[in-house]
């Protein structure tokens, strides 16, 4: 399992999901200049099969807020989209992304807009407010999945939410493009039942071998996860939260998790390794000391040009194997 690595630089503090003034009046300014902007080749690789190009010839230039949406968005389109992520980078923290002027400038030039919403990145929806376009389609995953702001941002993590944005994707290029709507039925039918089918068949595995699990997790990105697997979350929501809004947990929380570890009350411990501080570090240690199975995720693509559901489907196996472990001993 590898070793925890250092918490990013951009801390989760009272700067979340906001723009610094200068940064805000840069872009808007350069806004007015990039209207008829393109964006560039999605960053990602993504491809999935599901027939050649053809039809109208049409590509949708679309920009994705982070890159995990913009790889499900990408192998969706095929070769009628253009896709740009604007969060790449493993390192960089969504909720208080700065904007450049080349995000300014895609987001002009953006025909479709895919963001996560949910107060997890409060930069996209001004950088699309400082543009609007009667032209433009935007796709807000909490406004989609009916969860509101100060609900869990995570629905990446929530298998019934992927499912939910794979469909209204599809439906969306078929408005754009109607002349192509059937390449977007084929991509959709490829993509689900063979891009996904390894994804799909772990999360039906696990649930079928384990649900009812008490598992515990390191921050909150892990509890959509476990809830779609079937899989209890002990460790209190509190703490959860304040590991994924950067701040200090109570000390009541951290002894109730310590009980919890030392007691062997959860079976599996689940950590994000982009976010692992010293309380977080010190959990994943004492449940290695016990015994208890370790996994990983991660926040964002990790390698970023990795595909979504190649990085899913590793960090499924991850959580398999240790659910196996956990069992077997």
């Amino acid at each position: 399992m590898p070793a925890p690595q250092p918490r990013r630089a951009s801390a989760r503090r009272s700067n979340r999901a906001r723009l610094a003034p200068i940064a805000v009046a840069s872009v808007v300014a350069l806004l007015a200049l990039s209207a008829c902007a393109t964006t560039s080749p999605v960053k990602s690789g993504d491809s999935a099969d599901g027939g050649s190009g053809g039809g109208s010839g049409k590509v949708i230039q679309v920009v994705a807020a982070e890159n995990f949406w913009g790889s499900i968005a990408a192998q969706l389109g095929g070769d009628h989209v253009k896709v740009t992520s604007i969060i790449t980078n493993p390192d960089t923290d969504p909720h208080s992304y700065e904007p450049t002027a080349a995000d300014g400038r895609t987001v002009a030039g953006a025909g479709y807009a895919i963001v996560n919403g949910i107060g997890y990145d409060g930069w996209a929806g001004k950088l699309l407010g400082a543009n609007p376009s009667k032209a433009r389609t935007t796709l807000t995953v909490g406004d989609l999945v009916g969860v509101k702001e100060g609900g869990n941002p995570h629905q990446w993590y929530a298998p019934a939410s992927v499912t939910q944005v794979i469909d209204r994707i599809t439906a969306d290029y078929q408005k754009i493009d109607p002349t192509d709507a059937a390449y977007f039925d084929s991509r959709k039918s490829a993509y689900e039942s063979t891009a996904l089918a390894s994804y799909h068949q772990l999360i039906s595995d696990i649930k079928a071998k384990y649900t009812g699990t008490p598992i515990g997790a390191s921050e909150s990105i892990v509890t959509p996860l476990a809830a779609g697997l079937g899989l209890t979350m002990l460790t209190p929501d509190s703490f959860l939260s304040a590991m994924s809004e950067g701040t200090d947990p109570t000390a009541a929380d951290k002894a109730t998790i310590d009980r919890q570890i030392s007691s062997k009350q959860i079976k599996i411990y689940v950590y994000n390794s982009q976010n692992a501080t010293p309380d977080v570090t010190a959990q994943v240690n004492a449940a290695k000391a016990q015994g208890i199975p370790v996994a990983t995720v991660t926040e964002t693509l990790a390698p970023a040009g990795s595909t979504f559901q190649v990085w899913q489907t590793k960090e499924l196996q991850g959580i398999a194997d240790a659910l196996s472990q956990a069992v077997t001993k």
